[in-house]
């Protein structure tokens, strides 16, 4: 059954305190280990005078985490083989419930093969629990004033020095690229009342252990057990949605909750039954190669060939630059993969704003079928957007901008594919309309074309 009250989604601890935290928001930076360094991945290796550079869109420096590409290091790599820290703690007013195994065994290993799955087995997800047993804090709970919102300074960097403090004999940080905080589950308020899970990333000013900073920690709290008799398939989903963080992503729901992107990235939805990434956010960290991805700004028309999301290999995206900031992406999504609630497969087009912050909406996805109530009732999915893909007959208009996205077709063959157009133009702020019939064709379950035009005429 659906919880009796509105699930309250997370925020990055990075808005919480601006003067502690140094954000670089990077498309998969860092050494490898808890220090930031250099490594890179993804389009931040593409120059801005490439044919990419148009799509490269970049926020202005005020925007503390963005959707832009390419920014500075301080994340820990997405790409390769990366060592995730996992320690379960506990307090003297929270002792450890049940072992310390078990704790670790509600995330893992569902969340190592949510990335291996993601990524298309471009990153390969390794944690690792030296101190298998609980680790005992040496103040209580309540003494670190820990609840929803609180800064890094004072209470949760005097629990960092002091995890460090304890586990340092045991645990050479310099081994790891970032922290997993797995807190034991009867420590605050259920998830049902607060969600208190939280991560702090890119943190240079965190305190050091071993030489190293630890500048990327996730903490996951409570249990985020709806009551529907999921939590084994679905509870461990909070820390792919935190460790996202600490790779860079930011959070795409808003105060008012997950109406902007509802359930098509877990950076917005971690509730309810599986989903995977936005394409956009999977060429930010490099899991998808420039082949796969089109920058739509030639004049005249040009066709592309798109592939389901979730499958490897082909082409996952074409995206419109409308300015240095915003574009339009596009990409085509089926029930396949870690993309379990897609109810109607299709063409998903969504704007892509890099000049606005996490947790305020920097992603927008269309609707297509407006004040629907969408095409499922999956609980904690957000139902309104569950049928925004575009179908056969449908279309995207943004007539201020001059945009037009239009699924014209299906095409011959196994693949069962579908004619995808996209016309763009010129113009101011954008005004987007929805055509077509509803119900028309597109089953999404092959290849699709998309025809790009410059100037709607």
């Amino acid at each position: 059954m659906q919880p009796s009250r509105r699930i309250r989604p997370r925020r990055v601890a990075a808005l919480a305190s601006v003067t502690v935290l140094t954000l670089a928001v990077s498309t998969s930076a860092g050494s490898g280990h808890l220090a930031p360094g250099t490594t890179t991945a993804g389009p931040i290796s593409l120059a801005r005078s490439s044919s990419y550079g148009p799509c490269m869109i970049s926020g202005s420096p005020a925007v503390q985490m963005s959707e832009g590409l390419p920014t500075p290091g301080g994340y820990s790599r997405s790409t390769g083989t990366v060592r995730a820290l996992t320690l379960m703690v506990d307090f003297s007013d929270a002792p450890g419930s049940g072992s310390a195994v078990d704790r670790f065994r509600e995330f893992f290993p569902q969340t190592q093969n949510w990335f291996r799955t993601s990524s298309y087995g471009r990153l390969d997800y390794r944690p690792e629990t030296p101190i298998p047993g609980w680790l005992r804090m040496p103040k209580s709970f309540r003494a670190y004033g820990i609840e929803r919102g609180a800064p890094f300074d004072p209470g949760y960097r005097q629990l960092v020095q002091d995890i460090v403090a304890v586990a340092d004999p045991r645990v050479d940080f310099r081994s790891y690229d970032f922290l997993n905080v797995l807190v034991t589950p009867n420590a605050g308020p259920s998830a049902l009342d607060t969600v208190l899970s939280v991560t702090f990333a890119g943190n240079t000013e965190a305190p050091v252990a071993d030489g190293v900073p630890v500048a990327n920690a996730s903490f996951v709290y409570s249990r985020q057990d709806d009551g529907s008799g999921s939590y084994e398939q679905t509870g461990y989903r909070v820390l792919p949605h935190e460790n996202g963080h600490v790779f860079g992503l930011p959070d795409l729901y808003t105060q008012e909750g997950g109406g902007a992107v509802g359930h098509w990235d877990i950076m917005s939805e971690d509730w309810g039954a599986n989903n995977d990434l936005l394409g956009w956010h999977k060429w930010k960290l490099g899991w998808l190669d420039a082949a796969q991805v089109n920058c739509a700004t030639a004049p005249g028309t040009t066709e592309y060939s798109l592939t389901p999301l979730a499958r490897a290999g082909g082409t996952k995206l074409v995206f419109v630059p409308l300015d240095r900031r915003t574009g339009y992406a596009v990409e085509l999504r089926t029930r396949e993969g870690n993309d379990e609630a897609v109810c109607r497969p299709g063409i998903l087009v969504y704007k892509v704003d890099a000049d606005v912050d996490t947790g305020r909406g920097p992603v927008t996805v269309y609707d297509s079928q407006r004040d629907s109530g969408g095409c499922t009732r999956s609980p904690n999915v957000h139902a309104e957007l569950s049928d925004a893909p575009l179908v056969a007959g449908e279309e995207f208009l943004d007539t201020r901008r001059g945009v037009r996205i239009s699924v014209v077709g299906t095409g011959a063959g196994a693949e069962d594919a579908a004619l995808v157009g996209a016309e763009t133009g010129a113009g101011a702020d954008e005004e987007a309309e929805g055509e077509g019939d509803a119900g028309a064709g597109g089953s999404g379950a092959g290849e699709y074309r998309v025809r790009v035009t410059r100037g709607l005429g």
